[in-house]
């Protein structure tokens, strides 16, 4: 049994968060008892998040040999790609690994409709069966509610809440790819957050599922007009597409609105920005995908009335988890910069070859609601494995778009086809340090590559 709150320092954030309860007393806080919490494992690695990042990272870490397990907050797999029904994969190109194989098992299982386009449901199953396969021990519809370090700076247990209440976990060697850098903010890790002089932050998104529109009444009609080197639709194809939807007196958030062709009779839509909403608020994030609910129904019920090829178009679904494109960016042993991506920087421990431009998607409305690369014209370059080695915490690593890396950077690495190769990355290398009894920061990219 483990004494919550007694067992090692606590992290900064919960050290403050206590103290300041202690100072306000009975004004407007409430004190929890302290309480015993079983520990529900002990194992080599855990990893906190099961999107593109975490899926592959505890795939690589169990493939590896070492005892892994996997926790998530939704009740599937997959993140962004599922819960957040994204249906794309981006910069997926000449990536090996587990990318290039869960491509292969995408396609064998009917689940790709082209080389990107997937089919959410589809993509839930197979991750899964790929995690079974692994022996990667799986827990759904848990959230990491708090993490604590013993003397050498490494976090001793986290706890979660979960239908079972709340728990322990023991790990020699923890992976925070949940996105917005939960873990590591709990377990006391500086980070940074948004557009470095002001802290806005891009606009998060709601993708939905839409019934009754066919792939070649859109192409027809313009709306599809072949792909970009992005995988999207191209510009002249979104800019008809907003300039349709204007036609029903209806002005959508994001001015470059798009479909993304799932199978011929299947098609997911993004049309909205939720704009300065903090990743790190709550209340916020629930307002935001409200709106964005509502500005999708309000469209797609417009549209549909004005006939023609939107006659039967209707929403089968709308995402359990609105886009967030931009959370906290944990401080590790290497920051990666805009001027790596301009200098098209490699590296020795390189882990992971980008290519895909600075996407930054416009801070506020006035800004003209699409997305530029803010003038910054990347080289392809890499990502090191310092980049996924937290500073400030011996025995954590990050995946995803958490990593360490400044605001333009982060603009370029957050897609998915660069989550994947750097969760597997993180997962040997948490293997190698778990089994060697070393800290991540002890281990040469060399070992593993």
């Amino acid at each position: 049994m483990i004494k919550a709150g007694l067992l090692g320092p606590f992290a900064l954030q919960n050290l403050v968060s206590f103290e300041n309860t202690l100072q306000k007393g009975k004004d407007g806080t409430v004190e929890e008892p302290k309480r015993s919490l079983t520990v529900v494992r002990e194992t080599d690695v855990i990893v906190c998040g099961g999107g593109p990042a975490g899926f592959a990272a505890a795939l690589a870490a169990a493939r590896s040999g070492a005892k892994t397990t996997l926790i998530e907050l939704h009740g599937c797999l997959g993140g962004i790609w599922t819960a957040g029904l994204l249906s794309n994969i981006i910069d997926h190109e000449n990536k090996n690994g587990i990318m290039k194989e869960l491509e292969y098992r995408l396609d064998k299982s009917d689940a790709q409709f082209t080389a990107r386009k997937y089919d959410a449901e589809q993509m839930k199953w197979i991750l899964e069966e790929m995690c079974k396969e692994a022996g990667v021990e799986v827990r759904l519809h848990t959230r990491v509610t708090a993490a604590y370090q013993d003397k050498n700076k490494k976090i001793d247990f986290i706890t979660t809440e979960s239908f079972s209440g709340r728990e322990a976990w023991k790990a020699k060697v923890f992976i925070d790819a949940t996105g917005n850098g939960d873990l590591a903010a709990r377990a006391g890790c500086s980070f940074d957050l948004g557009e470095p002089e002001t802290g806005r932050v891009q606009p998060m998104s709601l993708m939905v599922i839409l019934s009754g529109l066919k792939e070649a009444d859109l192409v027809k009609e313009g709306f599809i007009l072949g792909l970009g080197k992005d995988g999207s639709p191209t510009t002249e194809g979104k800019k008809k597409l907003h300039a349709e939807i204007l036609k029903i007196g209806f002005d959508t958030s994001y001015s470059m609105p798009s479909f993304f062709t799932i199978r011929p009779d299947s098609i997911a839509l993004m049309m909205n920005h939720q704009y300065g909403v903090s990743a790190l608020d709550s209340d916020a994030i629930s307002k935001a995908t409200i709106e964005a609910r509502n500005e999708i129904n309000k469209v797609i019920s417009g549209l549909r009335a004005t006939g023609g090829i939107w006659s039967n178009v209707r929403i089968v679904t709308s995402a359990a988890q609105i886009g967030i494109r931009e959370g906290r960016r944990i401080h590790g042993h290497y920051m990666l910069t805009k001027e790596d991506l301009l200098n098209g920087a490699q590296f020795p421990d390189g882990v992971c070859n980008v290519k895909f431009s600075v996407d930054v998607h416009a801070l506020t409305k006035v800004e003209g609601g699409g997305y530029s690369n803010s003038g910054v014209k990347m080289e392809p370059y890499q990502i090191p494995l310092r980049s996924l080695i937290a500073k400030d915490v011996n025995n954590l690593m990050m995946a995803g778009r958490c990593i360490s890396g400044d605001f333009y950077a982060h603009a370029s690495y957050r897609v998915t086809g660069n989550a994947v190769p750097m969760g597997e990355a993180a997962g040997k290398v948490a293997a190698k340090a778990s089994l060697s009894n070393r800290v991540p920061s002890a281990v040469n990219w060399s070992e593993i590559s």
